[in-house]
């Protein structure tokens, strides 16, 4: 399973309006529900608050990568949102977030999902994918970013 196959143009928001982490979550959850991705879309963002709640998933390099566990959905789903100007997340090391990765996972089954967020965490390790997704301009041109990069991997 590969990132790319988790997302699609309907599931990328390469200009997040939110200006808060909620409002990030909140945004990001919505562009899955109108994908049809989510059985339950409140239960969602519920399960993916409450884990922010526990624990902030604002990482460093300016990524966050909230996350939940739900029976809201049928499968692993995901969906990218960039904010060039950054937002405040909570973030490890208190610098602001430009790339949320949420990621949605079935309640009881948690390998996909481990393997997921590690395959994201070294996706975004380098700095030049990063700046590449915060730099583009279109979902088509981050899902291509995206897709090119882990099949040349």
């Amino acid at each position: 399973m590969a990132l790319y196959e988790l997302l699609d143009t309907k599931s990328i928001v390469p200009n997040l309006q939110a200006e808060t982490k909620d409002a990030a979550i909140e945004e990001l959850v919505d562009v899955l529900d109108r994908a049809g991705r989510l059985r339950d879309r409140g239960a969602v963002l519920d399960a993916v608050l409450e884990r922010e709640r526990a624990m902030s998933t604002g990482l460093e390099d300016g990524i966050a990568v909230p996350h939940a566990k739900t029976a809201a959905v049928g499968t692993l789903t995901a969906a990218l949102g960039v904010r060039r100007e950054g937002l405040e997340f909570d973030s490890a090391d208190g610098k602001p977030t430009n790339i949320v990765f949420l990621l949605i996972a079935e309640e009881n089954n948690p390998g996909p999902h481990v393997r997921a967020l590690a395959k994201l965490a070294r996706l975004l390790s380098d700095p030049e994918m990063r700046s590449a997704i915060i730099g583009a301009k279109t979902a088509e041109d981050i899902f291509e970013i995206i897709k090119q990069r882990e099949l040349t991997e």
